[in-house]
């Protein structure tokens, strides 16, 4: 099946089978290997990427129904050099260890940010992270990262 869609700001048109993953399509097919494979049940998050600027778990998406609509990875976040406010607070805040939920978070955190803007309290942000898994952290730093970045997109 052919589809057409936008992917980190660049067209893209290319034939899929209709059983695909998005995420295997991200990975296997256009080897951007920053969205993560860890559970394959759609419990822990690793796999986040925008649709459309929202975050979804692409091991849940078939990626034709994506056709007609734009994805964001954590590839395509940053601008050249300039890291996007997200990525940029995840790394001044240190919200990561390990880094394997690292891009997940990330797209999860740009999400609570749209949804709850500058001033989000630590307990909504913990409420949202549910189905977000990290196996390093006690989730300080996430928190910490995702209301700093929450502040610099607002700032933006």
């Amino acid at each position: 099946m052919e589809i057409a869609f936008t992917l980190n700001g660049e067209a893209k048109r290319l034939t899929v089978s209709p059983a695909t993953l998005l995420v295997e399509l991200l990975r296997d097919g256009l080897h951007l290997t920053g969205t993560h494979i860890g559970c394959d049940t759609s419990q822990c998050g690793a796999c986040n990427v925008l649709l459309d600027g929202e975050p979804v778990k692409s091991c849940t998406l078939l990626a034709v129904q994506c056709d007609g609509r734009t994805v964001t990875t954590v590839e395509g976040l940053a601008k050249g050099e300039a890291l996007h406010p997200m990525q940029a607070a995840f790394r001044e805040h240190h919200g990561l260890q390990c880094g394997f939920c690292t891009p997940g978070m990330i797209m999860a955190g740009i999400g609570i940010a749209k949804r709850h803007g500058r001033d989000i309290s630590r307990e909504t942000i913990a409420h949202e992270l549910e189905g977000n898994l990290c196996r390093c952290t006690g989730y300080q730093n996430i928190v910490t990262a995702i209301q700093a970045g929450a502040k610099e997109m607002a700032d933006a």
